[in-house]
């Protein structure tokens, strides 16, 4: 079992519900990655459904996730031949951090994608021409020393007070622990990228309040693209869509997120 999958391990203890420990490695500042929060619901979700993979994910998040005990709650809605639909509801001291519509079912991987006109590029740099802005160090604490990224320089300006003025981000995704893409590494990647507001100005830490995301194929062996953009930020909240593409140039997973401006 590798790092990761010991990290988004559930243990079922009755019909619907599961105990697991969250692993602190995924934290970013003081609460844990939404990203890794989805994985873990996921996992219970496809525990107690007869399909393989979780198809569509709409996760609200109610607080900050901690490390340590939490409960999850699987209340399933439907169960069908090619989909099934269940509530699952992470706990932690008796209250609920993270819920999520799920709907499961079963991907074929030798399956190709058939698009309506020319397949979309998905415009990341090449891996050579891109940086590690986070951790130059394989030990580093926290969400950095678990994901592996590579950015494209041209949309991290933020980091020395030049935004782009664009709400882009693009980077290179993979685990650090070895463990190849996923139904549920993808749920991380979906929530990987830093948020796109900060090259709009903002500052300090966006949470996210509504996550959707979407698996559309199984991704193959590799580092996964992502490109997140957004369209509007106002009122103190932005959007956030994140496409990845695994090694192979199939588009693996979407996702679109409704977050707060960050208060730094």
């Amino acid at each position: 079992m590798s790092g990761f999958e010991a990290a988004i391990a559930v243990e079922r203890i009755d019909e619907g519900r599961y105990e697991a420990v969250l692993d602190d490695g995924y934290v970013i500042g003081e609460a844990l990655n939404g990203g890794y929060l989805m994985a873990v619901l996921a996992r219970a979700a496809v525990d107690a459904s007869p399909h393989e993979h979780p198809i569509s994910t709409a996760a609200t998040f109610l607080r900050p996730g901690r490390p340590g005990p939490a409960q999850l709650v699987v209340d399933t809605r439907k169960q069908g031949r090619t989909a099934a639909t269940a509530l699952v509801s992470l706990v932690q001291e008796d209250r609920s951090v993270v819920e999520a519509l799920i709907t499961t079912g079963t991907l074929d991987a030798a399956v190709q994608p058939d698009w309506a006109g020319p397949a979309p590029d998905p415009a990341v740099p090449p891996l050579a021409d891109c940086t590690d802005f986070r951790a130059e160090k394989q030990d580093a604490e926290g969400f950095a020393g678990r994901v592996d990224m590579r950015f494209d320089r041209t949309t991290m300006g933020w980091l020395d007070g030049r935004p782009s003025g664009t709400p882009d981000s693009r980077a290179w995704f993979r685990l650090r622990d070895g463990h190849e893409p996923d139904a549920y590494s993808l749920a991380v990647a979906v929530d990987a990228l830093p948020p796109v507001a900060l090259n709009l100005g903002t500052r300090g830490w966006a949470p996210t309040v509504e996550l959707t995301w979407h698996m559309r194929a199984v991704p193959a062996p590799g580092w996964l693209a992502l490109h997140g953009g957004g369209r509007l930020m106002s009122h103190g909240w932005f959007d956030e869509e994140v496409e990845v593409w695994d090694s192979t140039g199939r588009l693996v997973a979407q996702s679109r997120q409704i977050a707060r401006v960050g208060r730094g």
